[in-house]
């Protein structure tokens, strides 16, 4: 039930495309700033600085600057590809969105409880209003035309 609400309040937009591995990404212990890296993010950080989907029942984002999240497995063949291009999004946003990575081999809880069922899968978190979600190895034209849609709109 939780898992169906979540991916409901999430709202999400799929961009059909199938998968297969991920590059881990850069570890940063500013989870704040959006400092061009991409930062892996476990349970515990997700709940504490994106949602306490434990607490809340309808979608409250906690970061400060918008976000993006891009769910990979390292046995993905598509995550791969999309990794990438997650770094350069990230270094190009840097100061203006935050770059997370989550494992979600290692974050099993996470992705379940977000409803992750294909991958990769790129979350796209707003300051406001609700997530949306695309799969598939998006080229980088499609991610920065997400992100200037989704999370830079004024």
């Amino acid at each position: 039930m939780k898992k169906i609400r979540i991916s409901i309040s999430l709202g999400m937009l799929f961009l059909l495309s199938n998968c297969n591995a991920g590059n881990p990404g850069k570890s940063d212990s500013n989870l704040t700033s959006g400092t061009g890296t991409v930062i892996v993010l476990t349970n515990a950080e997700f709940k504490q600085k994106v949602f306490n989907y434990e607490v809340n029942k309808e979608w409250k984002y906690e970061g400060k600057l918008p976000a993006i999240i891009d769910f990979y497995a390292t046995w993905c063949g598509h995550c791969k590809q999309l990794s990438p291009r997650v770094e350069e999004i990230a270094k190009q946003f840097a100061g203006k969105v935050i770059v997370y990575k989550v494992d979600t081999d290692k974050e099993q809880i996470l992705s379940q409880s977000l409803g992750i069922t294909s991958l990769p899968t790129l979350l796209f978190i707003p300051i406001t209003g609700q997530p949306q979600a695309t799969m598939g190895a998006l080229p980088k034209e499609a991610i920065e035309k997400a992100i200037h849609e989704v999370l830079l709109v004024k």
